[in-house]
């Protein structure tokens, strides 16, 4: 297999990043601005779910243009800097690559995750708006999807790459698992994080890997855990004592990934293999504040998995305590 297809993913990896923290962004200073479920409620919990007033004409006439006008542009200026400044070699015909194989999977996990959060952040922001809660979450539930899938146009006319059609999965599948918990329970009640950690196989293929400590928080799959965390409080009884922002989570990471070729991992030495954690979260989202500035903050450190103890298991081996894993 070449190698050269490494090379890309780090494309889908940037933009990914930057739509997500774009979005994600936009809707933490929404919720700063609109009163919770929770609040609502007179719970003093800081809710998931952003709740806006009573919908109104003037509401939607106000905010539904300026929203929508800065998503496009947006948007727009993302895919034209990246026809123009990335994807400038030799074009060929449309076309697909297969590489489900590659990475253990780990860019699909990151493409679950962006497109959920993204659809999060779209579905929270038409609430703001004041667009009426079920048609929020339909319109912006697939806002995930529909951001990430024409990177794959790109892709596909790429002579190195391909369009990916386990890739346009993952982003779908985000995109349903956010839908589908507002439709069930009008809130996310399983969270998908993330988690960093630097690693000794970067500087291995810097080009690749990344040089940088900010590029390898984007390129290097070895330090990059993604998680499942539940809001168990939320199934339990009004009257449990259960602290609604401690959440037990599930990770998968994995190991020794530096060539999407077995052979070249072989020849260093390495044999990639998977991880999987079992580990705690602090929901910094269900502590009460009434700051406006702490719950856009919170509302954005939402997408990300805190330092925590964790118990790791592997085929390589076996179990592993970790006292602090990041």
């Amino acid at each position: 297999m070449s190698f050269f297809p490494a090379f890309f993913p780090s494309t889908k990896r940037v933009s990914r990043q930057w739509l997500l923290a774009l979005l994600v962004g936009l809707a933490g200073s929404a919720t700063a601005q609109v009163p919770t479920r929770a609040a609502a409620v007179a719970s003093g919990v800081v809710a998931d779910t952003v709740t806006a007033t009573a919908p109104t004409s003037s509401l939607l006439n106000r905010r539904l243009p300026v929203l929508a006008g800065g998503l496009v542009l947006s948007y727009s200026g993302t895919m034209y800097l990246l026809g123009q400044g990335w994807y400038t070699g030799e074009q060929s015909k449309f076309h697909w690559f297969n590489d489900l194989p590659e990475w253990k999977q780990m860019d699909k996990a990151g493409h679950f995750w962006g497109a959920f959060h993204e659809s999060r952040g779209a579905v929270d922001m038409l609430r703001w708006a004041g667009v009426p809660d079920r048609k929020a979450i339909w319109y912006g539930g697939f806002v995930g999807f529909l951001l990430q899938s024409p990177i794959e146009l790109l892709d596909g006319r790429d002579p190195q790459y391909g369009a990916s059609a386990t890739d346009l999965a993952a982003n779908f599948l985000g995109s349903v698992g956010l839908i589908g918990q507002q439709l069930a329970w009008n809130e996310v009640r399983i969270m998908p994080k993330y988690s960093f950690h630097t690693t000794r196989y970067a500087p291995l293929r810097p080009n690749v890997l990344g040089k940088s400590l900010g590029e390898q928080y984007l390129k290097d799959y070895n330090g990059q855990t993604y998680w499942l965390c539940a809001d168990v409080g939320a199934w339990l009884p009004a009257s449990s004592h259960w602290p609604r922002w401690l959440q037990p989570a599930v990770g998968y990471g994995a190991q020794q990934m530096v060539y999407n070729d077995q052979d070249a991992n072989a020849a260093l030495g390495l044999r990639p293999y998977r991880q999987y954690y079992l580990s705690l979260d602090v929901d910094l989202r269900k502590i009460p504040t009434r700051s406006k500035l702490l719950k856009r903050v919170f509302y954005v450190a939402s997408i990300f998995h805190l330092p925590a103890p964790a118990l790791e298991w592997n085929a390589r081996r076996g179990l592993v305590a970790h006292g602090l894993y990041y």
